[in-house]
């Protein structure tokens, strides 16, 4: 009896984790097929998932069933299929996100979208953080470093949703299309580089000082764009066909496991590796599909629904009691305005009619699951309290359901779809 314990033990919390598994991925799945019915996408359905399964619903509803399916000490393994979930789904970012390209007008349009589609909202982020710090500021963290995550919260921008949106739509190759396209990834590109400097400025995550956390940063992007990516132009040369070797599709394993390791190291989150090795990977679009076809499905159909649990399971009903619910309106109208009128004037500044111009800022404001990310790793931070987080995660919710209803306002105007990409469209 005594030497079968540890085997038993072992075994209650596999099996712990595979009730957990099942009913993530039964509830992500019927949330994101009824939620489809209405014009969402599924990712939404997931997110919306991640709250029913926490406290706010399934906690309230069924406390012992929620503490008996979650308990915390179970909660480990489940936040490491999270963290390797999170690390796929960013270096498949990274690859898409490098495959932007145009003419110079377009790249210079995208640019300026782009730029004001961040900025505004950073600036409004920073506008009310005086009034969200003395409540909802983690105990301990001074001010800057809570206030520049609370902006840089704000001014995400989910680019694999809005292509998903998008693609959807058949509005891939119109004018507001590309330009949003363009706009999401040059703004979640930079709200990744300053999120990675408020964590160095910070200095919140085990210790790690700013001088390690800047330092290790310019090496790894050093590392990966001088070294790695000659390194890998070589390896992938010779494919089979659409597919790279079976060698170098390990060598591609290696490269984005030491990138996030070393990420993980130097004080950034895992995440940060990931994104930069897939943005250094060399340009092929046939080998960016084949290993966004490899990586996506496990990434986004099992993995990216435990990131949504987890986050739901961080999340508490006190955020929205009393004062809270004033903090949440707050939060939730400057995202929006931020997002909408940033990337309005972006696009108008870059010659689109008005309404063209509100399509591309009705499309930036989605931010779904790179808000998450966001999130999380403000949470694994310490940088962010768990009733911001989880106003900061209704906003990421709202923010994205808006998106196809916004959008379609817009495509009411212009008839049954905006005008095909050739030129600029003035109307408005």
């Amino acid at each position: 009896m005594v030497r079968n314990q540890p085997g038993s033990r072992a075994g209650g919390r596999v099996t712990s984790l595979l009730l957990q598994l099942l009913a993530i991925l039964a509830v992500a799945r019927a949330c994101g097929w009824l939620l489809g019915h209405f014009g969402q996408p599924p990712v939404i359905g997931e997110m919306a998932a991640g709250l029913l399964l926490g406290p706010i619903v399934f906690g309230a509803l069924a406390p012992q069933a929620q503490a008996w399916l979650f308990p915390a000490a179970s909660l480990p393994p489940l936040s490491a299929l999270a963290t390797l979930g999170l690390v796929m789904f960013m270096f498949v970012v990274g690859l898409e996100l490098r495959a932007i390209e145009g003419t110079r007008m377009q790249l210079r349009a995208a640019a300026r979208t782009g730029s004001l589609a961040f900025l505004l909202p950073l600036a409004l982020g920073l506008a009310i953080s005086p009034s969200l710090y003395p409540r909802f500021a983690p105990p301990g963290l001074a001010f800057w470093p809570f206030a520049l995550f609370v902006a840089a919260a704000i001014s995400a921008t989910a680019f694999p949703v809005l292509a998903r949106i998008l693609k959807d739509r058949n509005l891939t190759q119109t004018n507001p299309g590309r330009l949003a396209l363009g706009a999401a990834a040059i703004d979640d590109a930079v709200v990744w580089i300053f999120l990675a400097a408020v964590l160095a400025f910070g200095g919140a995550r085990g210790g790690h000082g700013i001088a390690l956390i800047a330092g290790g940063t310019v090496a790894l992007v050093a590392i990966a764009f001088l070294l790695l990516k000659p390194l890998f132009a070589r390896l992938l040369r010779h494919a089979h066909g659409d597919a790279p070797t079976h060698g170098a599709f390990v060598a591609v394993v290696l490269g984005l496991v030491a990138c996030s390791a070393f990420a993980e190291a130097i004080g950034l989150h895992a995440v940060f590796g990931a994104f930069v090795f897939g943005a250094c990977l060399p340009r092929d679009d046939r080998l960016a599909a084949y290993f966004a076809k490899a990586f996506e499905p496990v990434a986004m159909l099992v993995l990216m629904p435990v990131v949504f649990a987890l986050a739901g399971l961080n999340t508490t009903p006190d955020a929205f009691v009393g004062a809270g619910i004033g903090a949440f309106a707050l939060v939730l109208v400057v995202a929006v305005a931020g997002k909408v009128i940033g990337g309005a004037l972006g696009a108008r500044w870059s010659g689109h009619g008005w309404r063209d111009s509100f399509a591309v800022g009705s499309l930036v404001n989605a931010r779904g699951l790179m808000e998450l990310v966001v999130l999380k790793i403000g949470l694994d931070a310490g940088l962010v309290g768990r009733e911001l987080f989880t106003m900061l995660f209704g906003m990421a919710i709202v923010t994205t359901m808006m998106t196809s209803p916004m959008l379609a306002l817009c495509m009411r105007g212009a008839g049954a779809k905006f005008p095909a990409p050739d030129g600029v469209d003035s109307a408005g």
